[in-house]
């Protein structure tokens, strides 16, 4: 018997009496969390039972949306407004701060699952107070005001009408506890419906109707299509390709994905395609009960495939009520090309390019996408779209062949600007373009190019994503963590851990650790990545100057997880190590350089810090090659203006380079250079103050000008973060 089987019975008790068929969103989490034995997955479950709370109390006693604001923040702000009483407040607070650790059963002690329980019971019971309370008093609002406007003068009246007030208050309250009910039995209210998400949906895979398999890709098409459209109109949030592709086999039920997805509708669909005719079948679908909306049948020629495309997106926001500008209107109707046939030919070609991007970056797949763009281009010389496929099998095929080549990546312009010229509404062109300024260190022209994607489709989380990178870059850490936010909200794919690991350490970098490590957990609830969880862990420790923990924990991770592209271990994990260490990290460096060569990648990053490790086991001749080497790269970038020179890293690399060889001014050189960006991140003030490399001139009152100086920057940007933060409720 479970140690916490008596806790367990009691919100048990509250599910079966109180919870089941009234509050939807609290009884699904309590329901994982009744049956399951597992101690790490009761925790999680306590704490999603929390957030359904919380989300709801933000909403109506804070009077704004959750969004992805930490739990504790909410917590402190009602309790500083005095929203919840004290020993509720407290509840939640431990209940927050223990269940964070059910991801790691080293990490707490399982008596501890007993009082989460207990406090979880307490909240519980308080909270259907709070909802009886709350539906009572706005009856009694109504009727207070209805009696003060039909006062009575006389005593017999004033007693007439309180008693009749009372008869048809016991009335009402009866019916309205009906009513209410009943709303949340059919998932009216409550929880997260007052969200800002009811214009939200998904449009998952289509299925292949087809006896012919082969014509997957056309169905894909179709279903990409159909969803690009409805991702131009900004009156409504879409849920990107890349987020729904997982839902391709999985048997899991409409409501599961719209919950899992944060939408309020799903839409589905099913094709297949004989001769020269398609025939289409799709449902709307309500996320939350799973009922039917509407489902339309098209048996349409071929021709009238771009038609059907659009008719489906207009009907879905019309029954949505969202708002279609004549703007949006026109890019939903507009025709990609004149020709079927090379219209055919570019859906193929971009099967295989995701086959590419999705299989390791399979060559032949990359090869047949690019004869495929090639053919669409033989049947309509002026397919933008097709222009655009042939910009990005350049980018794939040639980054690093000519990454310090004076004219790397000249041709995706052309390309692009070639796809532009033609239309010069292709959302997807801008992004592409924006990578190519933001490659050249051309940061605000990047960011230009981004902004214009966006205002062509509103829902590109991928945009908002790269336009988050771009102001890393700028060193606006306001606009790189909101951004990032905004891509998150719009990203509910495999890949949102990755997505909330950078916000993550969008955060980290300008050193609120507490709200990374809280993105790191989310991640990690999502995809159960342990590996990438330990190895985030290591990073959290490492900023936190916990060296030996940090170390340890990125080496575990590297040893969970032998798939990666590169199992090796960080170089920079070992440099504020003893010495006992330094033979470790010689054999790791040597793993690092048989890395680079398998992979024909350009060591950039890590060249000066394999260096080192080579330097402290005695080999100063070859560390002297790598020092050497990192030179050459980093002044090429900076002659080049690449992204790393307009980062600062190509400058603090050679400035290290140079001070570990003795070669003092033109380390300082790079140094001034480096500290000319106007912030700098955790990042660097960690390795500036403990680096190796500058040992040979830590004391010495030039450098430690640079390094108070950039010390200034950083805590100022902090505290602009902080203060936008607090603006926005999110601290």
């Amino acid at each position: 018997m479970q140690i916490w089987s008596t806790e367990i019975k009691e919100l048990e008790f509250l599910y079966t009496t109180s919870i089941k068929g009234k509050f939807p969103e609290l009884e699904r989490e309590l329901e994982q969390l009744i049956e399951t034995k597992d101690t790490n997955v009761i925790l999680i479950y306590s704490r999603r039972s929390l957030e359904v709370i919380i989300t709801e109390l933000c909403e109506c006693e804070l009077k704004r949306p959750r969004k992805t604001e930490p739990l504790k923040g909410i917590i402190d702000k009602l309790s500083h407004e005095e929203k919840v009483p004290s020993h509720i407040i407290a509840s939640m607070q431990y209940l927050n701060s223990i269940s964070t650790f059910g991801a790691h059963p080293k990490d707490f002690d399982t008596e501890q699952v007993k009082p989460v329980l207990s406090n979880l019971a307490i909240i519980i019971k308080w909270y259907l107070k709070y909802k009886d309370t709350r539906i009572i008093s706005h009856v009694k609002q109504d009727e207070v005001k209805k009696e003060s406007e039909e006062t009575v003068d006389t005593r017999q009246g004033s007693r007439k009408s309180k008693k009749k007030l009372i008869l048809i208050l016991s009335g009402i309250v009866v019916t309205m506890a009906i009513i209410v009910a009943a709303l949340f039995i059919f998932n009216v209210i409550g929880g997260k419906q007052s969200r800002e998400i009811e214009k939200s949906i998904a449009v998952l895979p289509f299925h292949n109707d087809s006896p012919d398999e082969g014509n997957i890709y056309f169905i894909d098409g179709m279903m990409e299509t159909i969803l690009d459209n409805l991702c131009k109109i900004q009156d409504l949030m879409v849920i990107a390709r890349t987020s729904v592709e997982q839902y391709r086999n999985e048997p899991k039920t409409v409501t599961e994905i719209a919950k899992e997805l944060n939408v309020s509708y799903i839409l589905e669909g099913s094709g297949q395609k004989y001769e020269d005719k398609i025939r289409l079948t799709v449902q709307l679908i309500n996320g939350k009960n799973g009922k039917h909306i509407w489902s339309n049948q098209y048996n349409r020629e071929m021709d009238d495939i771009f038609s059907v495309q659009s008719e489906i997106a207009q009907l879905i926001a019309d029954e949505l009520k969202a708002i279609i500008t004549p703007e949006e209107k026109q890019l939903i109707e507009k025709v990609p090309t004149t020709s079927l046939t090379a219209y055919d030919f570019f859906q193929r070609g971009r099967e295989e390019h995701t086959k590419y991007w999705n299989n390791n970056n399979n060559r032949v797949s990359l090869q047949k996408a690019e004869d495929l763009y090639h053919e669409a281009l033989q049947y309509d010389s002026k397919f933008a779209q097709a222009y655009l496929g042939l910009a990005r099998v350049y980018w794939d095929r040639n980054y690093w062949s000519e990454y310090f080549s004076e004219k790397f990546m000249d041709s995706v312009l052309i390309l692009t600007n070639k796809a532009l010229s033609i239309d010069d509404q292709l959302s997807e062109a801008y992004i592409v373009r924006g990578n190519f300024y933001y490659t050249k260190g051309l940061t605000e022209k990047a960011v230009e190019e981004y902004d214009k994607a966006l205002k062509y489709n509103p829902n590109e989380s991928w945009a908002y994503y790269q336009k988050a990178m771009a102001y890393a870059t700028a060193k606006d850490y306001v606009q790189r963590i909101d951004n990032m936010n905004k891509a998150v909200v719009r990203n509910r794919g495999e890949n949102l851990p990755d997505y909330l690991r950078t916000l993550a350490r969008s955060y980290i970098d300008i050193g609120f650790f507490e709200k990374g490590k809280y993105y790191i957990q989310e991640a990690f609830t999502l995809d159960r990545d342990s590996a990438t969880y330990v190895y985030q862990s290591g990073i959290l420790d490492f900023f936190s100057e916990n060296f030996i923990d940090a170390y340890k924990k990125m080496k575990k991770a590297w040893a969970m997880d032998s798939t990666r592209n590169s199992p090796i271990i960080p170089m920079e994990s070992f440099y504020y190590l003893p010495s006992e260490y330094y033979e470790e990290a010689y054999l790791n460096a040597k793993k690092w350089i048989e890395y680079y060569k398998k992979s024909g990648e350009i060591p950039i990053v890590y060249l000066y810090r394999m260096g080192m490790a080579i330097w402290h086991v005695g080999k100063y001749e070859e560390a002297e090659y790598y020092f050497r080497q990192e030179i050459k790269y980093e002044e090429e970038e900076i002659k080049l203006s690449r992204d790393r020179a307009e980062r600062g890293n190509a400058y603090y690399n050679a400035a290290a380079s140079y001070a570990v060889l003795g070669e003092k001014e033109k380390a300082y050189k790079y140094l001034n250079e480096f500290n000319k960006k106007k912030v700098h991140a955790t990042t660097w003030l960690l390795f500036i103050k403990r680096d190796p490399f500058f040992d040979n001139i830590r004391n010495e009152e030039r450098f430690q000008n640079i390094v108070n100086d950039m010390e200034t920057k950083y805590k100022a940007e902090h505290e602009r973060v902080r203060k936008w933060l607090e603006e926005q409720g999110m601290l």
